[in-house]
């Protein structure tokens, strides 16, 4: 289906409903259009994360459905989803690393199974190493450590890589700069800028770092108590009348400013 500004949507949110013993989404519908960057606002609790959670099947929505490149999640069967999963490429919270593993097998873990069996272990290793190099990590230096070795910065990146290797046309990053510096979060926000071009992806981020959305992202949205509040241009939601969203940029606004000064120990 063709977007309003003329393109194809890449994700389409349609009338999501889902509950864990109170409502968390309320009839959401979004859209995504294909190759722009869309980030996603909103306090905690409004179900940014469960919305993201079912673009892949991660969740089942209670009703509604989800769309991704015009293949429905939840009613086309388990070969549609399958085939979404191998176009999208997920960046977890916690960067969700396979403790036993090596940072290698973890980032095999986003190529497709049907797709790495085909691939003998001198060829995945080496898909593996040009993901490492585009997150700006040596393979040689990481390849073989587990995540306990590795700094949360860098842990980061590794989930990064795991998302990218699968070669996605889709990335969705769940607050992939939750836990980080400012200097690690304006890091990681630059790498989402650079992947999102280089590898020519939609990318739909939710994120708590209001201001680095705006400044990443062509459009955002806002939900709040299970349902979209705004949706629009950076430039519109921070000048929007709504005294709601008002409220939420002006909130964010202050917390930017205490990060960059940092607290009273001097720790930045």
């Amino acid at each position: 289906m063709n977007s309003e500004r003329g393109g194809t949507w890449a994700i389409e949110y349609q009338d999501v409903y889902k509950a864990f013993d109170v409502p968390v989404l309320a009839g959401v519908s979004l859209n995504v259009e294909e190759g722009e960057m869309f980030a996603l606002f909103g306090p905690s609790g409004a179900g940014k994360s469960v919305l993201l959670k079912t673009t892949i099947g991660l969740l089942d929505p209670d009703s509604g459905d989800v769309r991704v490149a015009g293949h429905s999640v939840y009613f086309g069967g388990q070969n549609k989803l399958a085939e979404v999963r191998r176009r999208v490429g997920y960046v977890f919270q916690s960067s969700a690393l396979f403790d036993s593993l090596t940072v290698l097998d973890n980032v095999l873990m986003g190529i497709p199974e049907d797709e790495l069996s085909s691939l003998d272990r001198r060829k995945s290793a080496g898909r593996a190493w040009e993901a490492l190099e585009l997150v700006n990590l040596d393979p040689s230096a990481v390849l073989a450590k587990l995540p306990a070795e590795l700094s949360g910065g860098m842990k980061k990146r590794v989930g990064i890589a795991r998302a990218i290797v699968g070669r996605p046309s889709i990335l969705l990053w769940d607050e992939p700069t939750t836990g980080l510096d400012p200097i690690n979060t304006v890091a990681v926000e630059r790498l989402i800028v650079q992947l999102s071009h280089d590898l020519e992806t939609t990318s739909l981020l939710v994120t708590h770092d209001v201001e680095g959305g705006l400044a990443l992202c062509d459009r955002v949205a806002m939900l709040e108590g299970g349902s979209v509040r705004f949706c629009g241009t950076p430039a519109a939601f921070r000048d929007s009348n709504d005294s709601v969203v008002q409220a939420f940029v002006d909130r964010a606004a202050a917390e930017s400013a205490l990060d960059l000064v940092g607290d009273p120990g001097g720790v930045i």
